[in-house]
């Protein structure tokens, strides 16, 4: 649940048989990370994995990135939507056949 971009309240569900699998968490914007780090500790707590963070658009705002690495994450992987260097998942060839596509209509 968001309450703002730094206030975020997050549950997780009952997890004890996901206990050897490893979390991969999904957002479309990662800007402050809040809403990730969250769901990291409340993962923590429940004795889960380090996860894997997937973020559409790589904003990380201030410290954002710093933040989300040093909350204990296995690794942060971004769409080259917009560059950084957690950049690990292109999007430029669908990216320009959409485009195309729009041209056509145009």
């Amino acid at each position: 649940m968001r309450h703002g971009d730094r206030d975020v309240e997050v549950s997780v569900p009952d997890v004890d048989i996901y206990k050897d699998a490893t979390p991969i968490l999904v957002d479309d914007i990662i800007s402050t990370a809040r809403t990730m780090i969250e769901t990291v500790q409340h993962l923590k707590k429940a004795g889960m994995k380090p996860p894997i963070c997937v973020g559409i658009h790589a904003i990380f705002s201030g410290n954002a990135y710093q933040d989300l690495l040093d909350s204990g994450v296995e690794k942060i992987v971004t769409c080259n939507t917009i560059p950084h260097s957690s950049n690990g998942i292109d999007l430029s060839d669908i990216m320009a056949k959409e485009v195309k596509k729009l041209m056509h209509h145009i």
